[in-house]
């Protein structure tokens, strides 16, 4: 049986990211420093002459700008899905991550605490949230199987895959980092997940911003 082999990558930076704003499900484009992190995300992973066999990505327009650069770099079509997004954070989408805890505690305080079935006013709970990310794991690993892909998706939903493939507590304080455009792999040998390499920013020229949102 070979490796079925996952490379999750973060989309590239947005103005959001940089003025630490949430963005859930809310679309926001990639800012000038993202789109030339996802130009120098292609170019390493056209040196690199790893042959991947499909693209995924989120259908939000900062994930699929980043696959789009990516793709045409490879020579290969995007596959856009839903289940990739990042987690929609309800109430708390739009708002700087200063102003959150003083205009909107009750939700806040639920948030931080990381109550598993708690939708932040009106979006999507943790374990909401971990059955989309299971459930797309899954299906890429049916569809895919033996095969190499690549797909681009969200800080949060990267964190969901690390927590499911190292089987951490969904509501633990999280361990993982997820910098815009970090390559993240991880394995599965016909029996489990694994992680090969985690939050490589090799690639880049400067660092990356960490994921806020988790």
């Amino acid at each position: 049986m070979f490796n079925t082999c996952i490379c999750f990558v973060r989309h590239g930076e947005t103005n959001w990211n940089a003025e630490r704003r949430m963005q859930g499900h809310i679309d926001i484009p990639l800012n000038t420093t993202g789109m030339g992190q996802a130009k120098r995300l292609a170019n390493a992973l056209t040196q690199t002459k790893h042959s991947f066999d499909a693209i995924y990505s989120s259908d939000l327009e900062r994930a699929l700008h980043t696959a789009n650069v990516v793709a045409n770099a490879l020579s290969l079509a995007v596959q856009t899905t839903p289940q990739l997004r990042e987690r929609n954070v309800g109430q708390l989408q739009g708002l700087l991550l200063s102003e959150a805890p003083v205009l909107l505690p009750e939700i806040w305080q639920s948030h931080i605490a990381r109550e598993l079935d708690h939708d932040l006013g009106g979006g999507e709970s943790i374990r909401a949230f971990h059955q989309r990310m299971q459930g797309v794991l899954e299906l890429l690993l049916r569809q895919h199987r033996g095969q190499s892909i690549l797909a681009v998706s969200h800080g949060g939903s990267l964190d969901m895959i690390y927590r499911i493939v190292t089987q951490q507590a969904l509501d633990a304080e999280r361990v993982a980092v997820v910098p815009n455009t970090s390559l993240n792999w991880i394995t599965h040998d016909g029996s489990v997940w694994s992680i090969q390499r985690w939050a490589d920013t090799s690639h880049l020229s400067e660092s990356a911003l960490d994921d806020i949102e988790i």
